[in-house]
């Protein structure tokens, strides 16, 4: 646990939490803000949809902003009660305390959040980052998950590294050095197959300039941890996922959960696009209406 700031400039913050706060505003819904005491410091947690619905927990993606992947998922709000933390030592209005996602630190950080809402169990919905916190919930604490969707998951496999240095950490390198738009477009293309919001690309170059980015992906799940999680768990891949590719993430998940009843691959990168979304959250309601 490291108490810093993750910001590298005041003046860097402060832009994010505006560009915060705007995203927000676009999403043209109602939150609630509720500051969550954990045992790792102040969360900050959105929370939306009608109150009588049932509980769904979503978990952000790494180093991004809360109300970017909460985007993705805005039908859910329609009819169940959601719940959205700023992951604690992201990009966000949590508490700035980096915690390791190979131990039992972020599962007992969710555990906080529940226990805060007075939820013994619900469902989870997790893109990326958060889809590998949610693993590490199943492994530590399976009986707080009702059911959960993984999108384009951590904590399953990797991609390759020399695609990934290649198509994301050189030109990272160089937009750090040089704030160059040419290679801010060339990464978000490798992320999305060319279809990031032009919105999306500008807090993702933010984020590379102005934050000490999560380095470390949440621990790969190993098929004995995993045993004692009985939910039904959905997984969503992209065959042109460059961080998780999805045919790869498909069969790990096969391999690791032992209540696996429904993977779907789209031809999409780790942002989908919107078409995708939109048939993501058909499949997503769907296995809702069966299994919660």
């Amino acid at each position: 646990m490291k108490m810093h700031t993750i910001y590298k400039r005041k003046q860097g913050k402060e832009k994010l939490l505006q560009q915060y706060e705007a995203y927000l505003q676009r999403l043209g819904t109602e939150f609630e803000r509720v500051h969550v005491p954990t045992r790792w410091g102040n969360t900050h947690v959105l929370v939306s949809g009608p109150k009588e619905g049932k509980p769904i927990c979503i978990l952000q993606g790494g180093n991004c902003l809360n109300p970017m992947t909460l985007s993705w998922f805005q039908p859910l709000l329609q009819q169940y009660r959601v719940i959205a933390p700023d992951t604690i030592g992201h990009p966000g209005l949590s508490d700035e305390v980096r915690l390791s996602a190979s131990d039992d630190s972020l599962a007992r950080w969710v555990e906080d959040i529940l226990d805060y809402f007075h939820i013994e169990r619900c469902a989870f919905v997790g893109p990326s980052y958060g889809a590998g916190i949610t693993l590490r919930l199943a492994a530590f604490a399976p009986e707080r998950i009702s059911c959960a969707v993984l999108v384009a998951p951590a904590g399953l496999i990797l991609g390759s590294k020399w695609r990934m240095i290649r198509s994301i950490l050189l030109p990272l390198w160089f937009y750090q050095m040089t704030s160059s738009g040419k290679q801010l477009h060339r990464i978000a293309d490798a992320m999305s197959t060319g279809t990031m919001k032009p919105e999306d690309e500008e807090i993702i170059g933010d984020i590379f300039r102005h934050t000490k980015l999560e380095q470390d992906m949440p621990k790969l799940s190993e098929k004995q941890e995993l045993q004692p999680y009985k939910a039904p768990t959905m997984v969503v891949g992209g065959t042109a996922d460059i961080f998780f590719p999805g045919e790869g993430v498909v069969a790990k998940a096969k391999e690791v959960l032992p209540n696996l009843v429904s993977h779907h691959l789209y031809e999409m990168g780790h942002f989908p696009a919107e078409q995708q979304l939109k048939e993501i959250n058909e499949e997503i309601l769907l296995f809702l209406q069966q299994w919660y």
